[in-house]
């Protein structure tokens, strides 16, 4: 009986060291913008329109790290705070920031044509680009991206909820890691830095 006691004893306590280690590992990686999930299932085929109106497909994104972030241009807060803080990664990057590439996604393509598209992102680091494209296509980049999105009727006309992370993708066109709205700018710079860092 006595053995079978210490028999619990001793895997409860193996248990709690592997949570306690890996509770403290975890916290350090975050802490640290190290969570990375490579090769995770976000990302794939598509096809849509970028803001020039040029059309684009997953094999453009290819051969340089990307960013892919989701909105809408009339959204009141959350896209353009992204925005202005991507111009300011790029911006903060140096020349680092020419060798990544950063497309904001609406999830409105109803509104967002070309040309609505391309205006509102002159508003930001021209390196910023646009990708809009038919509903069926838009649907298509949620879907692979595994994006939230979704209509809201207001008293005058809709707004749409969505998903607010930022995804950063490899040369390869793999996931490999988020920088969370309102993310650090110091600790978002560096994952972007590590991205770069990460395809030499």
């Amino acid at each position: 009986m006595k053995y079978f006691q210490y028999t619990v004893w001793a895997a409860i306590f193996v248990l709690g060291a592997f949570l306690a280690y890996s509770t403290v590992n975890w916290t350090m990686n975050r802490q640290a913008g190290n969570n990375t999930a490579t090769g995770a299932d976000i990302g794939g085929s598509f096809a849509a329109l970028r803001s020039d109106g040029k059309a684009i497909t997953e094999k453009d994104l290819l051969g340089r790290p990307h960013v892919m972030f989701f909105g809408f241009t009339h959204c009141p807060d959350v896209c353009p705070t992204t925005l202005y803080e991507g111009s300011q990664w790029l911006e903060a990057l140096g020349a680092d920031g020419d060798k990544v590439d950063i497309y904001f996604v609406t999830v409105d393509p109803e509104r967002d044509t070309v040309e609505i598209l391309s205006d509102y992102l002159s508003a930001f680091d021209p390196r910023i680009k646009g990708i809009t494209g038919s509903e069926q296509q838009i649907q298509q980049l949620i879907k692979k991206w595994r994006v939230y999105a979704e209509k809201v009727p207001t008293e005058d006309d809709y707004t749409m909820n969505h998903t607010a992370t930022t995804f950063l993708m490899n040369a390869k066109g793999e996931f490999v890691r988020t920088i969370a709205y309102g993310e650090d700018n110091k600790v978002a710079i560096e994952k972007l830095r590590k991205l770069i860092q990460e395809q030499g």
